[in-house]
């Protein structure tokens, strides 16, 4: 798997993360997983392949955000183990 972080201007609320997160996965359905933060100004894709700054720019730019750097790296899933009483 694949982590694509993607740092994007112009996300001011919850509701500009959904519309990007929407966005996202209505252009590449294939994704495991995308998660915004409008607070730190990011966005995170887990998939199969790396996305490029120029392809998430094409989708996102004419909605009003700006991709401003994208970088990808090869993502692990965690595991956690949870040891408390049951």
């Amino acid at each position: 798997m694949i982590k694509t972080t993607v740092i994007i201007d112009g996300m001011m609320c919850n509701m500009c993360e959904n519309h990007v997160n929407d966005a996202i996965r209505k252009k590449f359905p294939e994704i495991q997983s995308v998660r915004s933060r409008y607070k730190k100004g990011l966005t995170e894709i887990i998939s199969e392949r790396a996305y490029t700054k120029e392809e998430l720019s094409l989708l996102l730019d004419e909605s009003g955000y700006i991709v401003k750097e994208a970088s990808s790296e090869q993502f692990t899933k965690r595991s956690f183990l949870f040891f408390g009483k049951r």
